[in-house]
């Protein structure tokens, strides 16, 4: 009966004897399709093995509907958030977040959050002095470097001149004796990482107050991670420097959210020791007690433990934590990479058996959650395309962001309430944006989101014919679509709208008929491809054919869309990622927020 109506949906000719004659003219047929639904746990979903009938080649139209009653899953208005990691630091960016185009690019993916955290997290110290040039150090060559430090401070003395947000116009003189120091310090970072080995890190209140002001400004709400590995003889942790920062933060008023660490399962390679659940659970607790202690933040949100992959030591310390402490955190967080950027390809990121693997990870984490507190939020934090900094020209190119689109989607179906994607800004190759302010495929990537999609994820019905397996080969989705109501803070699209976003991993085209309840409605196209003739290796995208850039430091350009007529076929490109918006279904779970 399904296969019928997906039938009659299609906009084919009814026999005259109908349903009898439909049932007769199908019926060889009937066998040869596959019907599938999104479930819950979307990564179950398996394309089923059919056989293919004589004659039929490899294009085929595919059906689409959505379930349009209610959604699955409701995730948070800041789904897709930002880290930064402390690195920025060492190499001096900090003292650039005040660049009104860095500003910008922020800004364009506000709500979100703003984690300060990563590997140099549990090396940061707190230091409450205000001149820079007198704290800063780390390696510069000796010709420039005193210029440039006194560049900054005439820099940071014009910006405690101004009122409200605080935004710097950076002479480009500046920012190439900047870019030259962070290549020299990016080595040094680099050596560090791969030998597991790190300096200890000075956060000065002056950079509290840059990093603040970029977050304030950009309408991002900052998360700060605080040093946990400063440890007591008796390995409990000792909080007189962070109460040190906390203090600061509340003379200042600061708005801020709170962490402890970042990857306590890798203490022991760290330092030599180790630091079990339990004992992290009982740190979380004297961490909330000193934030009941400050009235500014007696109520602030507190999050963690941020655990790494979900291998079963990583398992044994999330139990352990949670046992002590999963009702003092108000979301538990882990975090993912999918490769190693030390070895990675292209080829990998077209891989659809990578794509999955995240599903086995949230299915390992919401059944801890769930046996100690259920119904308690859950988010993936410092999530990237490849490990030990990402590589050039592969984890932010074009390709990459197969992996970070199919991330946003598979989280979102399953109910994972936040993402942050690590980093906006940085000394590797995962970030959003690069050394020279330039936003990268996955910032464009992320700002479609941003605008398109809202917080509600709808179920999708799928009929379609899938090619034949071979013999013990499993056939995994390489094309995959996901539905969202509209965003409510797009005001070029009425209440009611639906969003969908598809990734076609196949190397030929594919077409889709909307059905159901989206059928012959006006769709809006948002087609993303890789501009220039770097193909999947580029650094440059176009939305339906016309590059992306920004319009200058302080306007992001207008994201058109291509208007299809009612009733169209969707057409696919290989290779591409593309979001779709069907106006005016007024569909019930999107009319009200």
């Amino acid at each position: 009966s399904e296969l019928i109506r997906g039938f009659l949906l299609s906009g084919m000719p009814c026999p005259s004897s109908c349903p009898a004659g439909l049932l007769a003219l199908m019926a060889p047929g009937l066998a040869l399709m596959a019907t599938f639904s999104l479930p819950s746990q979307a990564g179950d979903r398996r394309a089923l093995p059919v056989e293919k009938p004589p004659g039929v080649k490899g294009r085929t139209l595919i059906l689409l509907d959505v379930n349009t009653k209610s959604p699955v899953r409701i995730i948070s208005e800041n789904f897709l958030s930002l880290q930064l990691d402390p690195s920025i630091i060492h190499d001096g960016w900090l003292d650039f977040l005040s660049s009104r185009r860095l500003v910008t690019l922020a800004r364009g993916l506000a709500p979100a959050f703003l984690r300060f955290a990563g590997k140099r997290t549990d090396f940061l110290q707190f230091h409450n002095v205000k001149n820079p040039a007198k704290s800063r150090g780390g390696p510069g060559p000796d010709y420039y470097l005193k210029n440039y430090e006194d560049d900054i401070v005439r820099s940071d003395i014009a910006l405690d001149k101004q009122k409200g947000c605080k935004i710097a116009q950076h002479p480009d003189i500046m920012l190439e004796l900047q870019r030259e120091k962070a290549a020299q310090m990016h080595l040094v970072l680099l050596k560090e990482q791969f030998s597991n080995t790190y300096s200890n890190l000075t956060l000065t209140a002056r950079s509290l107050d840059k990093l603040y002001n970029f977050a304030d400004c950009s309408g991002l709400h900052l998360i700060f991670a605080l040093n946990a590995l400063r440890r007591n003889p008796n390995n409990s942790w000792n909080s007189s420097n962070a109460l040190s920062l906390l203090k600061y933060s509340a003379s200042k008023k600061y708005n801020i959210s709170w962490e402890l660490g970042n990857e306590p399962n890798n203490y022991r390679t760290l330092i030599g020791r180790s630091v079990n659940g339990s004992q992290l659970g009982k740190d979380y607790i004297q961490l909330r007690s000193l934030l009941q202690l400050i009235r500014t933040y007696s109520r602030a949100n507190l999050y963690g433990p941020n655990i790494g992959r979900p291998r079963k030591n990583v398992i044994a310390l999330l139990e352990g934590f949670m046992k002590v402490a999963g009702s003092t955190v108000d979301a538990v967080t882990w975090q993912h990479y999918y490769i190693d950027g030390r070895v990675a390809k292209v080829t990998d990121f077209l891989k659809t058996r990578l794509l999955d693997t995240l599903s086995d990870q949230i299915r390992k984490i919401q059944k801890v959650v769930n046996t100690y507190t259920p119904g308690k939020k859950i988010w993936l934090e410092g999530v990237g395309a490849t490990s030990a900094g990402g590589m050039n020209n592969l984890s932010d190119s074009y390709a990459a962001g197969f992996l970070w689109l199919n991330t946003l989607g598979l989280l979102a179906s399953q109910g994972i309430d936040v993402v942050v994607r690590h980093s906006f800004l940085d000394h590797g190759h995962n970030h959003l944006v690069d050394q020279n302010f330039n936003p990268l495929p996955d910032y464009w990537l992320s700002l479609l989101y941003k605008r398109l999609i809202g917080p509600k994820v709808l179920a999708i019905h799928v009929a379609g014919l899938q090619r034949k397996p071979r013999p013990g080969r499993v056939i995994r989705d390489k094309l995959r679509i996901y539905a969202h109501c509209t965003s409510y803070h797009n005001h070029n699209y009425v209440r009611g709208s639906i969003t969908l976003y598809i990734i076609n991993l196949h190397r030929s085209r594919k077409k889709i008929k909307l059905a159901g309840t989206l059928r012959d409605k006006i769709v809006h196209q948002y087609l993303l491809q890789p501009y220039g003739k770097d193909g999947l290796h580029s650094k440059s995208v176009q939305l339906n054919g016309q590059p992306l850039a920004m319009v200058d430091d302080g306007t992001l350009p207008e994201l058109k869309p291509r208007p299809l007529r009612a009733g169209r076929t969707l057409v696919i490109p290989p290779l591409t990622m593309s979001f779709y918006v069907v106006k005016n279904v007024n569909a019930l779970a999107c009319r009200y927020r």
